[in-house]
């Protein structure tokens, strides 16, 4: 793409890269899968939630910081949501001890400083956004103000910094700590502040991705700093996939595509592990994983390998009694090299509105209906076209 990542390239580099990884089709459906190791057609959350919308992760689904929490972690969620924006939903409400970010993608969050936004005070009261919340699981709340488009050019080093200091309070308490870090890069809306405009030579986005990649950098540098690398899993990857609204594919290639489609450039997302002395280094994983299976294999590696089955039948994690089906498959012996099989072999692909477009078995794929958006112009030229013009001309 023109610019370099050394520190995302870093973690692959010590440990494992995906080529066939699979988010969603949309922000909310990938970040839902990840934390709920679901499907969206049992959660719900196939489409993208706006601002006061009864949309967001239900009691009843159980997540990744739920089922820590009687391992003895401590929980920590950063960054953006978009799971839900009432108090319900926040993650202090599913298991996370704090919380610090915001609730939507960036367009809805900037809409209210739009010249023909509606300047009716209950309109905005009704149906505007959130500011960028700070929770915590004893209920407390606090809004801090807007996500403004000028708040935007460093929001992302406000939720890193608050994710900094929950790994040096956890490491302090001698307590084992799950943090969920989202960036609000790369979303397609995206501000840089000035003093990193340029650094790339190509465009305030790549300046943008120059810039995520330190913010990477930073949380690496910490785990290292804090001396706890070889006892820390660190996962990196995406919610799904680009809009081809960047020159010249938004880095779409060679799939065909891009987000809230049912093809492959709408679901197939950048993916690396790394677990020092447990997952081989430089190693590239060809099989097919997917967000949803990350909830199961880190159930494992904190020493519960069959959380699958017991959500099944009914499980009991903290003051909440669970009774999910799981769509995830447990990795971690595969990970690790204790197993040569990939546990997974299907993708069943849903749209935003739920409905089962495509179901893939290995290699093999079959699309049961088709939804595309038009994406951006196509210009190309047709020398004999362009000659009949010429000559219509003289």
């Amino acid at each position: 793409m023109g610019y370099k990542t050394p520190n995302i390239d870093s973690i692959a580099k010590d440990g494992m890269m995906f080529t066939d990884y699979y988010g969603e089709q949309s922000c909310t459906a990938g970040r839902s899968t990840f934390i709920t190791g679901q499907s969206v057609l049992r959660t719900g959350l196939s489409k993208v939630g706006l601002p006061g919308a009864d949309l967001g992760l239900q009691a009843e689904d159980a997540t990744i910081a739920e089922l820590l929490k009687p391992h003895g972690y401590l929980t920590g969620q950063f960054g953006k949501n978009h799971l839900g924006d009432k108090d319900e939903f926040l993650p202090t409400n599913h298991g996370f001890d704090e919380f610090f970010g915001n609730l939507y993608h960036l367009n809805a969050e900037e809409e209210p400083e739009n010249v023909d936004y509606p300047k009716d005070p209950e309109f905005r009261k009704q149906f505007g956004p959130r500011g960028v919340i700070k929770s915590y699981a004893d209920g407390k709340i606090e809004d801090t103000g807007p996500l403004t488009r000028k708040r935007m050019e460093t929001v992302d080093e406000e939720t890193l910094s608050a994710a900094l200091d929950f790994m040096d309070r956890a490491v302090e308490a001698k307590k084992p700590f799950f943090v969920w870090w989202n960036a609000t890069r790369m979303h397609f809306r995206t501000h840089v502040k000035e003093g990193n405009l340029g650094k790339s030579g190509i465009s305030f986005y790549a300046d943008g991705m120059i810039e995520h990649d330190n913010h990477v950098g930073e949380l690496l540098k910490k785990v290292d700093e804090l001396g706890i690398e070889d006892n820390t899993i660190v996962f990196y990857s995406t919610d799904n996939g680009p809009h081809m609204n960047t020159w010249p594919d938004a880095g779409l290639t060679p799939f065909r595509g891009e987000k809230n489609t049912n093809w492959e450039g709408a679901y197939r997302v950048p993916a690396m592990v790394k677990w020092p002395g447990k997952i081989e280094a430089g190693s590239v994983s060809n099989n097919i994983m997917h967000h949803m299976d990350w909830l199961p294999t880190f159930l494992a590696a904190a020493g519960e390998p069959d959380v699958k089955e017991k959500l099944l039948k009914g499980h009991q994690a903290g003051d909440k009694n669970f009774k999910v089906h799981l769509d995830g498959y447990n990795f971690l012996p595969y990970l690790t090299g204790e197993s040569e099989e990939s546990p997974r072999a299907e993708i069943f692909y849903f749209s935003d509105d739920g409905d089962l477009t495509a179901l893939r078995y290995n290699n093999w794929k079959v699309v049961f209906m088709e939804q595309r958006v038009e994406g951006t112009l196509r210009i190309w030229q047709n020398r004999l076209l362009l000659c009949e013009f010429l000559r219509s001309l003289t």
